[in-house]
Formats: structure tokens, sequence, C-alpha cells
């Protein structure tokens, strides 16, 4: 048996996608890998979603299996609404093997991080993040946001979450109006996820940021796998560089007791992996296909 720090080999079989779409962009990629994009979310994608986010981690078998495959295709990339040095310590991604070209784009693009230096690149973050943290603690006192509501501050964003409460989803329904009000008042956006809402600014999403990636390093095919709605994006992205005549593989990261969570990715990816040890398993079959 494999321990959590020690687990246990997996077979290296490459999962076949159920679209026509999904297995060109997969032919694609074992094609021409040098001129491939893989690029994935943090949570719920390459990191098992817990109740506090700050004790989240890359799930043990996703740095060893990026590690095989980074050096075998054009750019591998993570794309996520946390700050690109939050995604960088929690993923163990700073001075793994096999990373050296790794990047992390963080705030949904606006922050970037490169392994190759090891800095974190960013503009200032917009009047109105400022405006909403100050406002948010005695607005969630009025609203009487019950026991278990905690704000994460993310530097360019403020996430509400309701999953440690006694009923999440009550929660989450009575905090969500007035939460767009409070992000419409100062120019700011609700992206929703599973139990959270983020206000963040408008205009930055994971769909820009990896067509941006995918053009930067001029690539001939591209691979993302997400799990939440703020991969939808993401996907759409996918969906026009596959139109423009860059294959791509869409990939929903969702445990088999979770898949209608969210039934847009789950109904609209090409392949559905089970939850981050299965996209693990998958980054690892294709590092092997390819002859890492």
């Amino acid at each position: 048996m494999g321990s959590p720090s020690e687990p246990a080999p997996r077979p290296a079989e490459l999962p076949v996608p159920r679209t026509a779409d999904g297995r060109e962009g997969l032919d694609a990629l074992l094609r021409e890998p040098r001129r491939a994009v893989v690029a994935l979310d943090f949570d719920g994608t390459l990191a098992p979603i817990v109740p506090d986010p700050e004790r989240a981690r890359a799930h043990p078998e996703a740095v060893p299996a990026l590690s095989r495959l980074a050096p075998l295709v054009g750019a591998v990339a993570v794309v996520t609404g946390r700050p690109a040095g939050t995604a960088v310590r929690h993923g163990g991604f700073d001075g793994a093997p096999g990373l050296e070209r790794f990047t992390v784009l963080g705030a949904y693009g606006a922050e970037r991080w490169n392994a190759a230096t090891g800095a974190v690149h960013a503009p200032p973050p917009p009047p109105g993040i400022a405006a909403v943290r100050a406002e948010l603690p005695a607005l969630l006192a009025e609203l009487g946001a019950p026991p278990g509501t905690w704000t994460e501050d993310k530097g360019r964003a403020l996430a509400v979450h309701t999953r440690r409460t006694e009923d999440p989803q009550a929660a989450f329904d009575r905090l969500r109006a007035p939460l767009y009000a409070l992000a419409a008042r100062h120019g700011l956006i609700v992206e929703p996820g599973r139990l959270v809402l983020e206000l963040r600014p408008p205009g930055v999403d994971k769909g820009g940021a990896l067509t941006a990636f995918v053009r930067e390093h001029e690539a001939r095919a591209v691979l993302y796998a997400g799990d939440d709605l703020g991969d939808l994006a993401a996907f759409a992205a996918v969906r026009e560089l596959r139109a423009a005549g860059v294959p791509g593989l869409l990939v929903c990261s969702a445990a088999e007791d979770a898949r209608e969570t969210v039934p847009q990715l789950t109904e609209s990816a090409d392949l559905v992996a089970d939850g981050p040890a299965g996209v693990a398993h998958l980054l690892h079959a294709l590092a092997v296909r390819l002859g890492g």
C-alpha cells in the first residue's frame, strides 16, 4: 500500500477523449509536443479542494507528473485565481526538477511567475479592491453572515467563502445579491465558484490569460484542465482556438462524487478526470506516451 507521501504506482494508460474535437486535440499534442501548451487550474485540478484554501497543497503525484511532462512539451502553465506566489508555494513548483521553464499565471492572468527568474510580475490592484476590502467586514456583519463565513484576501481580489458554515449553500445564496451589489458599486465583478464568491476587477479572466499564453508560444495544440466556474472562460477560449485552427483538449477535473457540482464543465469537456489524482495520472500517461 502506498502512503500519501509515497502514492501507489498507477498504470500509464492514456485515456481516450469522448469527443472528436478532443481526440483531434490529443492527436495534435502527441504529433507535435514541442509546439503544444499544457495549462491547468490549481485548486480542484492539481490540488484537492479543502475547507481552508491556505491548507491546499498539490496532489502528491502532481508535481512529479508535471516534472516528467514539462521538458517534453512546448510550455506548461498553471492558470489560477490565486496570487501567483501563493500557487507557487502551495504547489511546490519552485525548484522542482524539470520545471525550469514553468509558468504560473495568477490572479486570472494579471500576475505572472516564471521559474527561470523566480520573480512575480504584477501591476498594482485597482482602487475598487481597497474600497471593498474596507467595506466588506461591516457588510457581512450587517447581513448576519453565519459563523464560519470567512474572507480570503488575494491582494487583487477578495473571496468570501461559506464552506465552513452550518448550511454552506444557504449562506452562499444569502450573500450572493449583496456582494454583487457591493462589487458593482466599485467597478468590480463577482466570480462565483463552489461555495465562494470572489470580487475582482473586470476584463481579466482565465480565457484571456490562456489565449495570450498560447499565442505567445505559437502553439499548434493546447490542453486545458479545470474544475470550476472560473474555468468556463478558459474552456470557451479553447473552443475559439479550435475555430482558429489550433486543436485543443478540454479536461474536467471532477471526482466521482462531485460530477454534478459544475455540470457546465463536465458536459462540455472532452475528457473527465477523477479529480486531482486523475489529472496527475493523465499528465503522467502523456509523459510516458511521449517517451519521458
